[in-house]
């Protein structure tokens, strides 16, 4: 068996996607993601919970720049300055996401999934992630190992636990236990 899951295997993020729910069922939230690299891997995982209804609201993928601009309203010359895989641009894709949804928590992911597409300043397994609400938000960059599926499914958990902390729900997840 490899070293992840394959990405039909979402039951093995039941724990930390029962922790997420848990923690925001009790403050009443939504969430809403947006993503790229990850092609909705997240809402996928997100909605694999049975109940999700209560506490996940939407998912947008906005795979091409046009989409970030058109569903996120990610301004087109932000791209072109920084790059679709930037911090600016994931903050851009969160703000938007929260806006757009009306959620107190999104995330948004934009990255190199590879095996193509990478560069010198942002090579394949880069990712940077954006979550918080319209006014406070949190980013992170992630210089993720492996192929595709590694990168995306790395990029997933990343996600959730990111979700899970914003949400305040950090203590509910079990002890992680190595692979």
């Amino acid at each position: 068996m490899s070293e992840h899951p394959r990405e039909h295997d979402l039951d093995a993020l039941r724990p930390s996607l029962e922790a997420l729910a848990a923690a925001l069922r009790r403050r009443g939230w939504s969430i809403a993601t947006a993503e790229s690299c990850t092609g909705g891997l997240l809402a996928a995982a997100c909605t694999h919970l049975a109940g999700s209804s209560d506490w996940f609201d939407r998912g947008v993928v906005s795979y091409s720049n046009q989409a970030k601009t058109d569903l996120l309203g990610v301004p087109a010359d932000l791209i072109a300055v920084h790059g679709a895989v930037s911090e600016p641009v994931a903050r851009a894709m969160a703000r938007g996401m929260a806006r757009a949804a009306a959620v107190p928590l999104a995330l948004s992911i934009t990255g190199v999934a590879g095996p193509g597409g990478g560069s010198a300043d942002k090579p394949v397994g880069t990712v940077w992630l954006a979550w918080g609400g319209t006014d406070a938000l949190q980013a992170e960059r992630l210089q993720l190992q492996g192929d595709r599926a590694a990168i995306r499914w790395q990029t997933v958990q990343a996600a959730l636990a990111r979700l899970l902390a914003a949400a305040g729900g950090a203590g509910d997840l079990p002890p992680s236990t190595p692979t």
